[in-house]
């Protein structure tokens, strides 16, 4: 299965972006597809926090908006949405002891948790800092690789 960052939601969502072509058309691909995907509740989260935000958007995506870019995702019938559940916090623990990450890293930490925790075989992102968490291969799906 594989699972996708915010960023990559980020740039599907906002057509000002440079790489949204690129990405709008990898998650209509996958949410089109009859392949389980899945997104972690944290890259929501996320994804919320980062279009709403004045100073990083101006503007920036109205809530309204943002929830129903949200809902739309969840439509996908082969989405798959990642959280914590038990037996969680030992992949956390192995992450954060293996890697040494401490403040704001720890919320990669934990999406890199989620994704073994599920058994995400692979993180489409646009983030080189995942590359520190063992046990999860990435890839860019915006760059020819």
């Amino acid at each position: 299965m594989i699972a996708i960052d915010t960023n990559l939601l980020v740039y599907a969502h906002r057509e000002d972006s440079q790489w949204h072509a690129e990405a709008y058309r990898v998650i209509a691909g996958l949410a089109e597809g009859q392949a389980p995907w899945a997104i972690p509740w944290p890259c929501l989260h996320e994804f919320l926090s980062t279009v709403t935000h004045p100073r990083i958007y101006r503007p920036p995506t109205p809530p309204a908006d943002a929830l129903d870019q949200i809902a739309a995702w969840l439509e996908s019938p082969s989405v798959v949405l990642l959280a914590e559940g038990t037996g969680y916090f030992p992949q956390l623990r192995e992450l954060l002891e293996a890697s040494r990450v401490v403040g704001p890293q720890i919320h990669d930490a934990r999406i890199a948790a989620l994704c073994r925790f599920h058994g995400v075989h692979e993180l489409w992102t646009a983030d080189r800092d995942f590359g520190r968490f063992a046990g999860l291969a990435t890839r860019n799906p915006l760059v020819n690789q």
